[in-house]
């Protein structure tokens, strides 16, 4: 597998160039870039069909920069300076563990110090050119799909927030006997905690602009399963421990290549199961027995769920049918799932299921709940 990109260009090129950048960040972040072309081709539409609406603001134009705008910037600076001067003078420990010079405090003060100076000065200039000696208002018209910069930035630190919090519940007592590891950790994400976190900070800011909650939900839907697809191709390939249960079961289909039915994942970047044989270096370990490579299944599932809900999307008009109907495909598929998956369970009352399982059902109920009052109130809710 792949646990870093120099990994993946040296199997495809042959060539060994060391990079700090980890396969499955890397696929977060193109996870974000395509919830944000769908989010933004929706909102477009939208605003297209007369559902969605621009909207006027008024903006201070000709202000000179502030003591609080040095201030910011020069911190913004400083840290940046501070990590990525530290990183280049120690390139070869930055490669090998990056996440440890991010989420430390080390760092190089001379480095802050310049990069604290030059943003500091960037932002003065900038403002300097634009100072007028008598202050404007100017009223400029916002597009709905304008919004989309904020809202990404938002929902990536909630829904990272959200997703550490979830994760640590569903594995309490490890983070009880690690907890500064796990928060400080980079891996140990669940989806549901971003998608309830990142989800709710999206709707408040698209609230706060005019958009109605229902709306924004609707807008989200398809660019969300988008998302959750490619950001699974990222746990298969990097092995993060997002894999199934053991499967020794025959191949129904002797077409089916064997690393899509019963997988070890060689080089995994949790660095569980065996040693490998002849391999020397920080990810050298496989798991001793073949389990389903849930992520795969997950990514081709909702690639197909994606395009569903891309080709109804103009023939559904009460707004929340589409997140209903989303909340019913991502329910159903997650709960599928689950059941040939490597889980924390809860037990209660005699029952036994994992977090995802209970969040997922509810999914199904809420999804559900939606359709029909997004169905009986079309009229009222346009």
């Amino acid at each position: 597998m792949f646990p870093t990109v120099s990994h993946f260009l040296q199997y495809l090129f042959g060539i060994n160039l060391p990079l700090p950048f980890n396969t499955f960040g890397v696929f977060v972040a193109l996870a974000f870039i395509a919830g944000y072309w769908a989010f933004t081709k929706e909102l477009k539409r939208k605003e297209a069909l007369g559902v969605l609406h621009p909207f006027k603001k008024t903006v201070i134009v000709g202000q000179p920069a502030t003591t609080s705008d040095l201030i910011l910037n020069g911190l913004f600076g400083f840290i940046i300076g501070y990590k990525l001067v530290y990183a280049m003078v120690n390139y070869s420990l930055f490669v090998s563990d990056a996440q440890s010079i991010l989420m430390s405090l080390k760092g190089n003060i001379i480095g802050g110090l310049f990069f604290a100076g030059l943003f500091s000065y960037w932002d003065y200039k900038e403002k300097e050119k634009n100072k007028l000696s008598k202050l404007k208002n100017v009223e400029v018209t916002v597009h709905p799909y304008q919004l989309m910069s904020n809202l990404i930035v938002w929902a990536a630190v909630w829904g990272f927030l959200g997703a550490k919090f979830f994760d640590n519940l569903e594995y309490w007592d490890d983070f009880i006997q690690h907890p500064i590891e796990r928060l400080l950790s980079f891996s140990g994400l669940t989806f549901y905690g971003g998608l309830i976190c990142g989800g709710a900070a999206v709707l408040i800011i698209a609230k706060r602009n005019g958009i109605k909650p229902l709306h924004m939900l609707d807008v989200g839907g398809p660019g969300m399963m988008l998302a959750y697809a490619v950001g699974r191709i990222g746990c298969h390939l990097a092995g993060d421990g997002d894999w199934g249960i053991v499967n020794n079961n025959p191949k129904p289909f002797s077409w089916l290549p064997d690393w899509l039915w019963s997988y070890k994942y060689p080089n995994n970047v949790v660095g569980e199961g065996i040693p490998i044989p002849g391999c020397s270096g920080k990810f050298c370990a496989e798991l001793a027995q073949g389990v389903y490579p849930t992520p795969i299944y997950e990514v081709i599932i909702c690639l197909i769920l994606f395009a569903f809900l891309w080709k109804i999307r103009d023939k559904i008009k009460a707004p929340g049918l589409m997140f209903g109907i989303y909340m019913i495909l991502n329910g159903i598929e997650r709960f599928c799932i689950e059941l040939i998956r490597v889980n924390s369970k809860y037990h209660v009352f005699g029952l036994s299921f994992t977090q995802a399982e209970m969040i997922s059902t509810l999914l199904v109920v809420g999804g559900i709940v939606l359709s029909a009052y997004a169905l009986r109130n079309k009229n009222k809710l346009a």
